[in-house]
């Protein structure tokens, strides 16, 4: 008994530390909590909270979630509002009704699959993410999964089950970290990996091993949807959905289109308009 008292104040209190504001922006009187991965750890959402407050009295909060975990931080009305790239997810919270039903498309990016540079599953000539993947599975080459229900764990999934295949064995490795760490490991091991193209472009002066080995195919690009909170009108909503505006129009999406150019000689994400064409 006692050690099932202590699993569950572990659990609590590791869900509770988890909704930390991983970094608060703007000094504000208003704070405003927001969910995001990737957005959060390049520091997209930092331009964009910081551009945003300079003409709101907001400061606004970052917690360092996966898609997953960002929808059930909104769900549980923990945060405010959250950045995704989950459809099916995002489509369910709306339809649900705790999520507000004015889903705004802010940008996209895509999924690059990295490896070893010798490519010992010689994924490189692969036709499809589906062959590929086929042929990691088949040569049980090691492949890092992150297994925590994120955006990337969930599209991983859908690939593993276009091809038929059940990913199984000591090949197949759980790694839960999020994804800048999850690839610097798969540098270090010789894994291949899953990983977005905007940490791609962050990370790669520091990858001495790892290479992009398979990309281009439609069904690896990543659209990412901002949500709110449904319910009662309450300043923190409002001011959500301000800053939603503000990200999914005009000055933020500047912003999205050229963030990156000056620390890494590219953008690292695309537009609301170049992503509609993707958005599912």
């Amino acid at each position: 008994m006692l050690s099932k008292v202590l699993i569950t104040t572990l659990a609590l209190c590791s869900f509770m530390f988890g909704a930390e504001c991983t970094e608060r922006y703007g000094k504000g009187s208003l704070e405003i909590k927001l969910a995001t991965g990737s957005p959060g750890e390049l520091g997209l959402v930092k331009v964009l909270a910081e551009e945003f407050a300079k003409s709101n009295d907001i400061t606004l909060c970052w917690i360092k979630a996966g898609s997953g975990e960002s929808l059930s931080l909104l769900k549980n009305k923990d945060v405010d509002l959250i950045m995704v790239h989950a459809p099916k997810g995002e489509k369910e919270a709306v339809k649900e009704g705790w999520a507000s039903d004015d889903r705004s498309l802010i940008g996209s990016n895509e999924f690059y699959i990295t490896g070893p540079k010798n490519d010992p599953a010689l994924i490189k000539d692969s036709t499809s993410v589906v062959e590929a993947y086929s042929r990691i599975a088949a040569k049980k080459a090691l492949f890092y999964t992150r297994a925590d229900n994120s955006g990337t764990h969930k599209k991983e999934l859908e690939i593993w089950k276009k091809a038929n295949i059940t990913p199984e064995g000591n090949w197949y490795t759980i790694n839960k970290d999020f994804m800048l760490a999850t690839l610097k490991k798969a540098d270090t091991t010789g894994a291949y990996f899953m990983t977005d193209s905007s940490t791609w472009v962050a990370a790669k002066k520091e990858l001495k091993n790892q290479s992009i080995l398979f990309r281009g195919d439609i069904f690896l690009v990543n659209t990412y949807n901002a949500l709110k909170q449904n319910g009662l009108d309450t300043p923190q909503k409002n001011i959500s959905a301000k800053f939603i505006d503000f990200v999914a129009k005009g000055e933020g999406q500047n912003i999205i289109r050229s963030f990156g150019k000056e620390l890494y000689g590219e953008a690292i994400y695309n537009d609301a308009a170049y992503a509609k064409k993707y958005d599912r």
